[in-house]
Order: structure tokens, then C-alpha cells, then sequence
């Protein structure tokens, strides 16, 4: 049997499990053991995942997922998020539309805390959107700025997403995360600018709030602002150090988590109930990413044994003479296909063996790349009929928001998602500059 077979073969036996509803991990695993046990004979198939797991518990860097994913749950359970919002509030409500460009705002400020885009949905629909529809927004508006807002989670470092994209793909982490930074600051002021004009020609969408709600002393106003510098300086405390080289990644996530832990024993927040839930949460979501880590590990190592990177790289370039671009723009349609029923971490480590190597061979920076898959995959999130964001959204949504509400409110983001898309993918520089500039490639 050919390398392309076989690759396809395994692919879609993979497929076909998941959709048995079987457990992401469980089928990767499964598949890549079976296939090994099949070319390699016994020994070969029993050493796989041995080897995949003394390798997971070698990678220093994985140490970074449990301080960062536990820094955000800290700051969401002691309610440092509650605080954003009542900022945003009194200083963008005379604005039509403010609370929802707020609502972006404090989605930037969660993400920079957090990095999954999952906790900034939690935090959206539980905060945000009643106080949204209390006030009288269009119930589609604003369930559409939340999920577009909850997109920046896996751009904005410190995105744990990229975390895992660096780990597979043999990549800098500060160079990725840098990477992500303008991208991702560019949607959310692309997403304010969409927001605005909407506003502007309909001001029922977002009306205005009557002075009463907005009305303080200018004192108290600037108090406000402390709740947003909370998290800068909580994201500042990490990041400096981490991109100066005076500490290396997994001593920067340790210094963000013990500066969420102590924000919230400051603020008197910090109780049993919310270290229990946060070091639960935090422990479940860590070892949902080591086994699927592990799985990916075993697919990719009968990957490198096949050779099947460079076989299916001559199918594309030679006998179908497909160009760089060509190829580069199926994947990322690929990335919106498998959206339908995978979430990102999922995508990344099924086809990360095949798609990394081939990215590379093909002559493009795998940087630049990764900054390009986060965006794929958030669009693949929010994309219907079966996106993973709007099912996940209704799930949070009061009963009067329909999944066709959800439906309707996503489709002008998601096409703002895709312009921002293709301005990156036509200027590399916008994702590229910054770590140039601050690493000196």
C-alpha cells in the first residue's frame, strides 16, 4: 500500500470514530497504535505510546498549560471580571453602542488574562449579556459580539493554543505569542468599527444609556480604571520578563499565576470555595490537553516513520501541480470543515503531524502560520450550521435567544474575521513584524 493511502486510510479512520462520538483523544490513540501495530508488528505498535507518554513527561514546557489556565480561572471565580465591566459601563455608555464595544474591550483584557477563548465565552454570556439585553441592545447584536469578542481567546497572548501550536511545531512561544499580538488587535478594532457604524445608522441596536446609569464623580471614575489596570499589569508581570530573557516561559507562567492568586487574596476574594473550583477546573482542563498531547504524539511519530509528508507533498505539487497558495488555502478550508465537530486543540493535534511539515517544506514561515490557523479555527467555531461557539452559546443564552438568533447574529462577524483573515495572509507583516522587531530577525 502507498504512504498516500495509508495517510488516508488513517485519517479517515479517525474521522469515522469521532463520529461514534468517541473521545478525541481515545481515537487518535487508537488509530496510531493500530497502524503502528500493522507496519511495525508488535513491538513496534506496544512501544508507540510508551514512547509518546516518556515524551510528554519530558516536555518541560508543558509545566506552562496548569499556570496559565489556572492564573484565568483564578480571575474569573473571584468576579476581577465583574470589575472590568462596571468599568467599561460608566466610561462607554453615553456612546450608541458602548457597552457592546465595551463588551470587546473586556473580551481583550480576558483574553490577555486567560488565553482560552472558552472561559471569555463563560464570561461574556454569564456577565455581559444580561446586563446587554437589560438595557435594551438587539438580543442578536449582542449575542454576536460575544462570541466575536470570545474569538480573541487563543489570539491574545498568553493563548494556551499557541502554547500547544509552539510545542508541535518546534516553534519560539514569545515569538508566537508576539505574533498574535497586532493580528489580534486589529479584529477587535475591526470589530468596534462594524459595531459603531451598526449603531450609527440603527441606534436601536445599542441605545444610549440614560446619564443616571452612567452619572459619578470624575474621582470615582478614575478609581474605575484600576480595574483595568489589574489585568495590564498581571499581563505585563509575565511578559516582560518572559521577552527580555529574564525568566524563561515556564517561570513567566508561574509569575502570572501567583499574581492572579495574590490579586485576588487582595481584593478579599479568595476564598476556599473559589481556590477548590479553580484548582478542579484547572486540573480537568489540564489533563483533557496531556491526553490529547499524548494521542497526537503516537499519530505523529507513524507519520515521521512513514515518510507521509513528502508523499503527500508530491501529490499536491506534482501530480495534481497544485501551487504553494493553492494548497495553503485548502488546508485552511479544511481547518472550517473539521470546525464543524472538533474543537482547536483537537484540530491542532490531528493534523499537525501532516500539516506543519508541510507548511514548511512549501516555503512559508510556520510563525506566521500559526497566527493564521488561531484565526481559522475561530471561524470554523462560529461558522453554522454546526460551529462548536454557537451551540455553546445557546447553551449559556436565555430562552428567549433562538439558535436562529445565534445563527443570524455571527454571519457579519465572522465575514470581518475573514477580511482580517485575508489581509494577514496578504501581509505577513502585520503578524511577522512584531517579533522581528522585538527579537531581531
Amino acid at each position: 500500500m502507498s504512504y498516500e493511502a495509508i495517510a488516508i486510510l488513517m485519517f479517515s479512520s479517525m474521522m469515522l470514530m469521532l463520529l461514534t462520538g468517541q473521545r478525541v483523544f481515545g481515537a487518535i490513540g487508537f488509530v496510531a497504535v493500530v497502524a503502528a501495530f500493522f507496519l511495525w508488528g508488535d513491538r513496534g505498535g506496544y512501544d508507540l505510546g510508551f514512547a509518546a507518554a516518556i515524551k510528554l513527561m519530558k516536555w518541560y514546557p508543558l509545566l506552562t498549560l496548569p499556570m496559565f489556565i489556572f492564573m484565568g480561572y483564578i480571575l474569573s471565580e473571584s468576579r476581577i471580571a465583574d470589575d472590568l465591566y462596571k468599568m467599561f459601563h460608566v466610561w462607554m455608555g453615553g456612546l450608541s453602542g458602548g457597552l457592546a464595544v465595551g463588551t470587546i474591550g473586556l473580551m481583550v483584557l480576558i483574553s490577555a488574562m486567560n488565553g482560552l477563548s472558552v472561559a471569555g465565552m463563560a464570561i461574556g454570556a454569564t456577565i455581559a449579556l444580561p446586563e446587554l439585553l437589560k438595557r435594551g441592545y438587539d438580543k442578536r447584536m449582542v449575542t454576536g459580539v460575544i462570541q466575536a469578542g470570545s474569538s480573541l481567546g487563543i489570539l491574545v497572548p498568553p493563548s494556551v493554543v499557541l502554547v500547544l501550536y509552539a510545542m508541535i511545531a518546534r516553534q519560539p512561544v514569545g515569538q508566537l505569542w508576539l505574533a498574535g499580538v497586532l493580528p489580534g488587535l486589529m479584529m477587535a478594532a475591526m470589530f468596534v468599527i462594524y459595531i459603531v457604524i451598526r449603531c450609527r445608522l440603527n441606534p436601536a441596536l445599542g441605545p444610549v444609556l440614560p446619564p443616571e446609569d452612567r452619572d459619578m464623580p470624575m474621582a470615582q471614575k478614575i478609581r474605575l480604571l484600576g480595574a483595568g489596570v489589574l489585568p495590564l499589569f498581571i499581563f505585563f508581570s509575565m511578559m516582560v520578563p518572559f521577552v527580555n530573557g529574564w525568566t524563561s516561559l515556564v517561570e513567566s507562567s508561574a509569575i502570572g499565576a501567583i499574581a492572579a492568586f495574590l490579586a485576588a487574596v487582595l481584593k478579599g476574594r479568595m476564598t476556599y470555595d473559589v481556590f477548590e473550583t479553580s484548582v478542579r477546573k484547572t486540573l480537568g482542563i489540564s489533563c483533557m490537553f496531556m491526553w490529547i498531547i499524548l494521542a497526537a504524539l503516537a499519530f505523529g511519530a507513524v507519520f515521521d516513520g512513514l515518510g507521509a509528508v513528502k508523499a503527500i507533498e508530491s501529490l499536491f505539487t506534482e501530480k495534481f501541480g497544485l501551487s504553494p497558495w493553492t494548497i495553503l488555502i485548502l488546508m485552511q478550508l479544511s481547518f472550517i470543515l473539521m470546525g464543524t465537530f472538533l474543537d482547536d486543540t483537537a484540530m491542532l493535534v490531528i493534523v499537525a503531524p501532516l500539516y506543519v511539515p508541510l507548511v514548511g517544506a512549501l516555503g512559508f514561515d510556520l510563525i506566521w502560520y500559526g497566527v493564521l490557523y488561531t484565526i481559522t479555527t475561530q471561524i470554523a467555531y462560529m461558522t453554522p450550521p454546526f460551529g462548536y461557539n454557537l451551540f455553546l452559546m445557546r447553551a449559556m443564552a436565555p430562552p428567549e435567544i433562538t439558535l436562529k438568533d445565534i445563527y443570524s447574529s455571527i454571519l457579519p462577524f465572522v465575514l470581518v474575521m475573514v477580511v482580517a483573515l485575508a489581509t494577514i495572509m496578504a501581509f505577513p507583516e502585520i503578524a511577522l513584524w512584531l517579533p522581528g522587531y522585538v527579537y531581531g530577525n
